[in-house]
């Protein structure tokens, strides 16, 4: 049979040809493999997720405070408990709450003839689901909005209690139950329920304001400000309340440390409007609950 005839030209469109291929085939290639490596080195590059904060379970809150710290924050004067009394009054009465890794609770109540404390812990533990902010952060930032709200004065020194008797107006008190012993001082301090003041007394009169007294001027020591000596963050609140049932002060700190915030509570009530709670003896006995606090969490 007679051969076909050769066709170079032929020949050199079938190479070009199978050449397009071969090389269309490698750029996909490339291509995908340079997405695929910025695909994993973007996952590789990402920030890492914040760190948790130091307290991931609670302890008992009624359990927290020691004994003597509850009698000398809770006293009875000439009263005597029997044991069955002082059980109860001392244990606290526990909060309700759903989780107690998140959030604890205890209150307690001493009743007496020249009035009432109460003393109440409130613990939560913080947890910040978002990846970019750590437990602490969300931790602060709760505790700010908790001193935004009390309208702390800032720079740790504080100013007058709006509704804080000046010392004109306590001049001339008798002595009360009894001297009190302050426990983060040690000193004498002046009875807890305050005494009947002279009829000069602006605060004898329900309806006076002692914030209208010109000379009111109480303390840096025992206004309201931020506490520099107590957790990561602190202040303390001090209000004195005049209600149709009698008069009371509330004492508040509050204190973070790392990812828990601690609210104590700590308040003295009067049926006589004219017994005024004392501040100084409160306060140093709230702190030095606070301090006690903080240093078992820490533990």
């Amino acid at each position: 049979m007679p051969r076909k005839p050769f066709v170079p030209g032929a020949a050199l469109v079938v190479a070009a040809a199978l050449a397009a291929g071969l090389t269309a085939c490698t750029g996909g290639s490339s291509a995908d493999d340079e997405a695929g490596d910025a695909k994993s080195g973007g996952t590789a590059s990402s920030s890492p997720a914040a760190e948790p904060g130091r307290y991931q379970t609670l302890p008992e809150a009624c359990g927290l405070p020691a004994r003597g710290t509850l009698r000398g924050m809770l006293p009875g004067g000439d009263q005597q408990l029997s044991h069955a009394e002082a059980k109860k009054i001392y244990a606290g009465q526990p909060d309700i709450t759903y989780d107690t890794d998140r959030r604890v609770g205890c209150r307690w109540t001493r009743e007496t003839t020249a009035g009432t404390r109460h003393l109440s812990l409130d613990i939560q533990r913080v947890v910040s689901y978002d990846a970019a902010v750590s437990d602490d952060d969300k931790a602060q930032g709760i505790y700010d909005s908790k001193e935004l709200a009390a309208q702390i004065p800032p720079g740790g020194n504080g100013s007058p209690s709006p509704a804080t008797p000046s010392p004109s107006a306590t001049k001339g008190r008798g002595k009360g139950e009894g001297a009190t012993t302050n426990s983060s001082t040690g000193k004498k301090g002046k009875a807890a329920s305050g005494s009947p003041s002279g009829a000069s007394d602006p605060s004898a009169d329900p309806s006076a304001d002692p914030s209208a007294d010109p000379s009111a001027d109480l303390s840096d020591s025992t206004a309201p400000r931020v506490l520099d000596d107590l957790g990561d963050a602190a202040f303390l609140n001090d209000k004195l309340v005049t209600a149709d049932s009698g008069v009371h002060r509330d004492i508040t700190v509050v204190f973070r440390t790392s990812n828990v915030i601690v609210t104590l509570t700590y308040d003295q009530w009067s049926t006589d409007k004219t017994m005024l709670p004392e501040s100084q003896e409160l306060q140093d006995k709230a702190r030095s609950l606070a301090g006690e606090l903080a240093e078992s969490l820490s533990e």
